[in-house]
């Protein structure tokens, strides 16, 4: 679900800017998040493709963040996790065409559900990742 992967990818991105200048491995993050590393290394390689992280194998390897935190807004991580899914889902079954309900549903919920998501990302947006670290 995309609500728990942002929430991971953020906490995820939020020590990574903490530690700016070291290759964290993702045991520790994953101990950081009280996780399993192989979720962590799920969520790396979503941040990796999206080219907010970089890592190196070997034993001084690790993840380490690509970008200045300033220049990342949560918005930025949001729609990395989020890839080309809505934060709300349709049914898996198809509705009954034959149905007034039925049959335009779907569509009237797609609007919704982008609606939705853009709001998010406009909340998102209005937050950087250097703002949000120094919280902690």
């Amino acid at each position: 679900m995309i609500k728990t992967r942002f929430s991971i990818a953020l906490h995820i991105m939020t020590l990574l800017a903490l530690h700016k200048d070291d290759w964290l491995t993702s045991t520790y993050i994953a101990g950081s998040l009280n996780m399993n590393p192989v979720l962590v290394r799920k969520e790396l390689k979503t941040l990796k493709e999206g080219g907010l992280v970089e890592s190196k194998e070997g034993k001084n390897g690790g993840i380490k963040i690509l970008k200045d935190a300033k220049n990342i807004r949560l918005s930025d991580i949001f729609n990395i996790i989020k890839g080309c899914d809505t934060v709300l889902s349709l049914l898996k079954n198809t509705p009954n065409p034959k149905c007034s309900v039925g049959k335009n549903i779907n569509t009237k919920l797609v609007s919704i559900m982008n609606n939705i998501d853009t709001a998010i990302s406009e909340e998102l947006d209005k937050q950087t990742l250097e703002e949000f670290k120094n919280q902690f």
